[in-house]
């Protein structure tokens, strides 16, 4: 790996929560993907894990790899993911090898045999990660239960709402909380497979990895980095907000429903329904 990480990023920095690598071979990491996975929310930790090197580990590149990346489906068939890129699984959840960290990123949704592997993996496994509404489907696998977790920014009042047992901790670059670690949407996977990388191999392997792809952010070394969207937006007439998620709407050709006099936009039919269902709890 290129020398040159800032003196910020000193090996000697204690690593709090630290894993144990295994004394030889490459981490299993599984990537659980179905249609519509969002790209940035496994690439961004693929790309992680995959240029992680451990000179110490061996003499060859091969050796020196610390991570061994798949992807795991319910069948064989192609993906269709975000932006339609495709993307045929490596393994389904009957034959998969049992991952030590686990990876899963937002997606359309989640069947029961995709929650019931995750359960079995994440017993064995040193971490549990998902990536921005990645986290609905740790939480409706029953991992979250009465622990702190986070999302996307524009999920938050969604997940709190749909899961009231879990704490969600607005403004976190990433939670973790035991063996499950929560990530905020999209590039705070990055951070969070870094902060993965620190725990297995210390500060310095982090900060090699994070200069070798030239990743400058440092949000892998502050969970907090997400203050920024903890405050949360107001929806005005002038600059309407989407009740459900906070996101930005066209009045010309958003949805809309009337309530109490008060006329409210939405980004989309779906979060309208939700709305529609009840007002209340949304405002």
């Amino acid at each position: 790996m290129a020398e040159g990480p800032s003196e910020s990023s000193s090996a000697s920095d204690t690593v709090l929560n630290p894993l144990t690598p295994p004394p030889s071979g490459q981490i299993p990491v599984a990537v659980v993907i179905s249609d519509g996975t969002e790209v940035i929310d496994f690439a961004g930790p693929w790309e992680v894990f995959q240029d992680v090197r451990i000179p110490s580990r061996g003499r060859t590149r091969d050796e020196q790899l610390a991570f061994r990346l798949y992807t795991v489906a319910e069948n064989m068939a192609t993906i269709r993911t975000s932006g339609g890129l495709k993307i045929t699984p490596e393994y389904t959840f009957a034959n998969a090898p049992a991952p030590k960290v686990v990876v899963i990123p937002a997606q359309n949704g989640s069947s029961d045999a995709m929650l019931q592997w995750i359960r079995t993996a994440s017993r064995h496994a040193d971490v549990t990660m998902s990536v921005c509404t990645g986290s609905f489907i740790l939480a409706k696998a029953g991992l979250l239960s009465d622990k702190a977790a986070t999302t996307h920014h524009g999920a938050y009042r969604e997940f709190a709402m749909q899961f009231p047992d879990i704490h969600v901790k607005r403004g976190a670059r990433f939670v973790e909380a035991g063996n499950v670690a929560t990530s905020g949407g999209l590039s705070s996977g990055i951070d969070l497979a870094l902060r993965v990388v620190e725990r297995y191999f210390g500060r310095q392997a982090a900060a090699d990895t994070a200069y070798f792809m030239e990743y400058q952010g440092q949000g892998w070394m502050d969970p907090g980095a997400n203050a920024v969207y903890a405050k949360t937006a107001v929806s005005t007439d002038e600059h309407p907000l989407c009740p459900v998620c906070s996101m930005d709407v066209d009045r010309a050709i958003a949805p809309t429903s009337v309530y109490k006099g008060k006329t409210y936009y939405f980004c989309s039919d779906a979060h309208k329904a939700a709305f529609d269902a009840a007002p209340e709890k949304w405002l």
